[in-house]
């Protein structure tokens, strides 16, 4: 049976989106993987132009909210920034817990090309988060 992972950021627009682009893509069939917010703030296109460099394609991504998950039975939840974790409603779960706070992309500030390269630098600790998290836990 496949696993079913979550993950949780503030407003499921970046952090959260490109985590669950490289967890599918490094778990390809062994899991089903989601991603939501305790907020809904749209898939952030900086984020989607980011991940395509690396070959991923997550413009069909939607952003959603974590009210729309709690009848699924996880096996794991990642948090990916502070606020999700300190904030998130109360969630029934048996899931195996993680937490890493990445930075917030969306709040770099600069020319664009410095801004793009947090996007890039961001995009990269978050794909090396997923390779090891799948590799550890699958």
């Amino acid at each position: 049976m496949k696993k079913k992972i979550l993950v949780l950021c503030t407003g499921n627009s970046c952090r959260s989106q490109i985590a669950e682009g490289y967890l599918r893509y490094f778990a390809k069939d062994k899991a089903e993987i989601y991603s939501a917010g305790i907020e809904t703030h749209g898939v952030n296109p900086k984020a989607v132009a980011t991940m395509k460099e690396d070959g991923i394609d997550i413009s069909h991504h939607t952003s959603n909210n974590i009210d729309e998950y709690k009848n699924i039975g996880f096996d794991f939840v990642i948090t990916v920034c502070d606020n999700a974790k300190e904030n998130c409603p109360y969630f029934p779960t048996k899931a195996k817990v993680f937490h890493h706070n990445f930075q917030d992309p969306a709040k770099a500030v600069g020319t664009d090309e410095e801004i793009n390269q947090q996007f890039r630098n961001v995009r990269d600790e978050i794909k090396k988060y997923c390779e090891k998290f799948i590799n550890e836990e699958l």
